[in-house]
């Protein structure tokens, strides 16, 4: 799922637990874990909400979550980051902190 400036409110508003990669085109570790969170999104769709954020088309968000390296993986409960991950990482990591979320 993409998560844009204007989408972001209303997927939060949807009430589940969030995890949010902050990615670009031109970032080689984003690629490396492109595949992991499109696996991941499949496995716990209907569960959490696994969004991709272009840092280059959502300045606002951007900003709003301190990016400054990418990738960053945000992990958010209740409308509030309870966990964050910046670099490239296994699917294992990744999925023990969806894990913590549920």
């Amino acid at each position: 799922m993409e998560i844009t400036d204007s989408n972001y409110q209303s997927v939060l508003a949807e009430g589940k637990p969030v995890m949010l990669d902050f990615w670009a085109t031109w970032c080689g570790p984003c690629k490396i874990i492109a595949p992991i969170v499109e696996e991941l999104a499949k496995e716990y769709e209907g569960k959490v909400i696994i969004g991709k954020v272009n840092v280059e088309e959502n300045e606002e968000l951007t900003e709003q979550f301190k990016v400054r390296n990418i990738p960053s993986l945000f992990f958010i409960k209740d409308g509030n980051i309870v966990d964050k991950f910046v670099g490239a990482t296994t699917k294992d990591v990744i999925e023990a902190k969806i894990n913590a979320l549920l």
